[in-house]
């Protein structure tokens, strides 16, 4: 006879604490949308064509549901199946940067008094954002233009530029903001009223090209 190894005991418990948290979640957000649509547990069960005892075992993670049944529910429910699994997986990436910790970085307009600090970068399977603060202390004769992926925006925090995209160009005071594709030339054109301070953020798409 052959031997069949035994599951290791840390895998089927991990196994068994994510079923659990499915059957919870499923059965917070049943009985969330049950009550907000203003209906019994009785009057439930008959719409979504289960037994009134089925849909109390499973507003109370005691049965795990099948796909026929959660098609169900969120047919009588009238949301989409996804909204049954809200808040399952509540864990996301943030990036929490103190006032005046931004890290540093280098970019071409750094040789002409450009001042670049890292607000924070996120990076997924199919996305990426980044956000910059950048100070302007000096007067140049030349301003770096810059193009990339994705689109940009820009919020003007002090002092006054006219900042050009493409053949256009915008005076930006404090307050302005400004969305543009950032593959177009862009960068400020004129430093009207020194210091200037703004933030851009960047959002990419899928495989972002520098």
């Amino acid at each position: 006879m052959t031997e069949h190894p035994e599951p290791a005991a840390d895998t089927a418990d991990t196994a068994d604490t994510d079923d659990k948290a499915l059957e919870r979640v499923i059965a917070v957000r049943t009985r969330e949308f049950r009550q907000a649509a203003g209906l019994s547990v009785g009057e439930m069960a008959q719409r979504v064509g289960i037994s009134k005892a089925m849909l109390s075992k499973i507003e109370n993670a005691q049965t795990a549901c099948s796909l026929t049944t959660l098609s169900r529910l969120a047919r009588g429910l009238d949301v989409p199946v996804t909204a049954l699994f809200r808040g399952l997986d509540d864990e996301r990436e943030a990036v929490f940067v103190p006032a005046g910790h931004g890290a540093r970085i280098v970019r071409r307009g750094t040789r002409v008094g450009h001042e670049y600090a890292q607000l924070g970068s996120l990076r997924g399977a199919h996305k990426r954002m980044d956000a910059l603060l950048v100070t302007l202390t000096e007067q140049s004769e030349v301003f770096p233009l810059f193009q990339h992926a994705g689109t940009e925006l820009l919020y003007m925090l002090e002092g006054v530029m006219v900042y050009g995209h493409g053949r256009s160009s915008y005076t930006l005071r404090p307050g302005d903001a400004l969305q543009f594709d950032g593959e177009a030339p862009h960068g400020p054109e004129t430093l009207v009223e020194l210091p200037i301070r703004f933030l851009t953020v960047t959002a990419f798409g899928d495989s972002p090209q520098h």
